[in-house]
This record gives structure tokens, sequence and C-alpha cells, in this order.
């Protein structure tokens, strides 16, 4: 017998749990595209996508993925030929290099593997080796591995050599989640998407630059990728290069009007709590067996998402029974081994990003403790108390 029947709980990062009012804001007859409610709405988006991301400059929306923002950021900052400095920590700061290598850039990788994040010291050696890069890219929180960077740290040791590049990050998995400042941090570029932090569908790629990085056209940048004319739009198709992702724009002025009512600082404080709770399970955990967290130093976590191991095929085991007995599932370890290696059989993830609360991520943690009792996986005990004490701390 399952005992899965019933709502099922998708802790994967991303698509992360969209809450009711969101969804129900998208539960409507299609909207006038060239005047009235839609119009008016979407001009309120602006102001508060800026305030989540910390900055005064632009923002741009695309009809896509996190991927479709990648591209929409590389083709608008590089010409084909010129250089780019990409300090990877994980399978996405990897694909966006691999991205920017495929349109014609030059990408010199400053990899700093799969558990550990980027260090002041080999980003000053890349800068002086390569006076000449346009850009420097970089991931905020890597979801694959979960590592959370420092991005005002690399902004100053560019400023410390006087590098005059673009700073060019990837906040796909931390922005509504974890503290971002584009402005304070001196970020030029940073992507982004709906379907995390914002509670939001998959299909919005979120661009917000600097005017340092703007007014440069390339031969890489296309019509439809332009950020120019869906900034300084003359007419509202303009925003989009064609019909708006209209639902989609309902939704997202749902979870900003959510996020508004928490407000940020309370939002980044519950993720700050919940992600604590979940480490605090963990490190009981790993007392006993080969359970580990794939990030040793609690001050490179995400708040968003965690990335653990076990042994052999055990992290599989886990994420099958989670679903199939239980309903949680589960992220897969992305990019932690070589694909087809058993290897990545031992790797998964538990995301806490977005329309998550106390009982969503202790029930995961409950149920995950359940299934490795169920199948036999050596592991510590009182994890379930750890993340009650974490939870009930002052200041929590």
């Amino acid at each position: 017998m399952s005992f899965a029947h019933g709502r099922p709980y998708l802790a994967i990062p991303g698509p992360s749990v969209m809450p009711d009012r969101v969804l129900n804001a998208m539960h409507r007859a299609s909207p006038n595209i060239y005047e009235g409610e839609l119009v008016e709405m979407t001009k309120s988006l602006w102001p508060d996508l800026k305030a989540i991301a910390g900055t005064r400059h632009n923002a741009a929306i695309y009809i896509g993925n996190g991927h479709a923002a990648w591209e929409a950021s590389l083709v608008n900052v590089f010409a084909r030929g010129e250089k780019a400095i990409a300090l990877t920590t994980g399978r996405f700061g990897e694909g966006w290099a691999e991205h920017a290598r495929r349109l014609g850039v030059e990408v010199q990788v400053v990899d700093f593997g799969k558990s550990s994040p980027i260090t002041p010291e080999r980003v000053a050696e890349a800068l002086r080796a390569h006076p000449d890069a346009r850009a420097v890219m970089m991931t905020h929180v890597d979801t694959a591995t979960s590592v959370k960077n420092d991005v005002a740290g690399v902004r100053a040791v560019m400023d410390a050599v006087d590098h005059p590049a673009l700073l060019m990050v990837d906040c796909i998995a931390s922005l509504g989640c974890d503290s971002f400042r584009m402005d304070d941090w001196g970020v030029d570029v940073m992507v982004a998407a709906s379907q995390k932090g914002l509670m939001t569908p998959p299909g919005l790629g979120l661009v917000f630059f600097s005017d340092k990085a703007r007014g440069r056209a390339t031969d890489l940048t296309t019509p439809y990728w332009d950020w120019e004319p869906r900034v300084d739009a003359q007419h509202f198709y303009m925003h989009f290069h064609g019909t708006a992702p209209t639902h989609h724009l309902f939704a997202l002025r749902e979870a900003l009007t959510m996020i508004g009512e928490e407000g940020l600082e309370n939002v980044l404080a519950r993720h700050a709590a919940l992600a604590r709770a979940v480490w605090a399970a963990c490190e009981a955990w790993s007392q006993e067996g080969d359970f580990r967290l794939n990030i040793a130093d609690p001050r490179h976590r995400a708040h968003a998402v965690t990335a653990m191991r076990l042994s052999g095929a055990d992290g599989t085991r886990l994420r099958r029974w989670t679903e199939q007995e239980a309903g949680v599932t589960l992220g897969i370890g992305l990019g932690m081994a070589e694909p087809g290696s058993p290897e990545g059989d031992a790797f998964f993830r538990l995301a806490h990003m977005g329309h998550v609360n106390a009982h969503m991520t202790l029930g995961a943690l409950a149920v995950m403790d359940a299934g490795m009792k169920a199948l036999g996986i050596a592991h510590g005990p009182g994890a379930l108390d750890a993340p009650a004490r974490a939870l009930g701390q002052p200041g929590a």
C-alpha cells in the first residue's frame, strides 16, 4: 500500500510550488492585448521586479525559461570572438559558459569544482591573465550544487585589479530566496526566471541590466533578443517583441503582490530559517552512515535548495521511495557525476524555495527520514528534533 495518495509535494528546485492565488490569477479569459487592464497591470511589474533585484536600472521580460535569459544577456553583451571569464561552481555555471561558447564567445573557464565556492585569489589571477575580457560570468547560487557565491566579493576583486569587465550574474535559483543587491554589489547584468523564488509557472526569463551594459549593438544581437526595444518600448507589444505572455503576467503580478504583502525581508528571513532547519536535519543524519551535505560550510550554502548525497544508488532509491510511497518528489543530482555513471545515483536535492513554510519543509524531512528507515539506509538519529529546535530558536 502506498501513502502517496492526496496532494503531492514537488520539492524539486524549480518549478517550485505555485500558490493557489497565482493559479487562480491565471484562470481567466484571454485579455485585450492592446489596451486596458493587461497594459496597466504590466506597468506595475517593473518597479516590483526591480525592488526584488535591488536595482534602479533596466529590466526586460522574455518569453522563455532561464536558458532564454542566458541567451538574451549574452547576445546583448558580447560580439562574436570577444572573451568571457566564466567562474563555475556547478552544472549551471558550466551550462551558461557553454551557451556563450556556442554563440562564438571565447570563454575562459575558472572551475572551482562542485562543492566549493568561488575564491578571490583565483579570480584575481584570471582577471590579470585576461585583461581584455568583456565580462565576468558567475552564478549567485548554482542550482545543481547548491553553492552560494559572494557576488560583492567578486566585484571587489575586479575593482581592486582595475578590470573594466562587466559583471554578469545568474540568479535563477536565488532571486526572491537569497538576498541580492544588484546595484550595491556592482552587478551589470543579472538573469533570473519565473519558476523558482517568484512562484510563477516556467515561461518567463528575466534580465536586469545597468546603463553601462546598454547601447552596444553586436553581431550577435537579433531582433527578438535585442533588449533595447523592450526597455524603450513605444508600444506595449514591443516589451515582448509580439504577443504578450498574458496569463503568465497575471500570475507574476499575483506572486509579486504576495511577496509585497509578506515583505521582502520577511521572505528572505523565512527562506534562511527553513534552510537552517534542513541543514540541522542533514547534519544529524550525517552522524552515521554515508549521508553528506554537498557544501560543508554553512556560509556558502543556498537558502533555496540543498544538495546532498548518500552512497551507491541510495540517493535514487530514496527519491523513488519518497515519491512513490509518500508523494514527495525530491530533485535529482544534476551534473554531479559523469553522464551514465553509477555514482550519479548517490546525489539528490531538496528544494525549499518560494511558496514553502514550516510544515512543508518539516514534512519533507520526516518523509526522507521514514524513507531511509524503510530502505535500511544507515543514518544518524535525531533528524526530526534538530530542525524543530532550529526553527524554535529566537530570531529563526
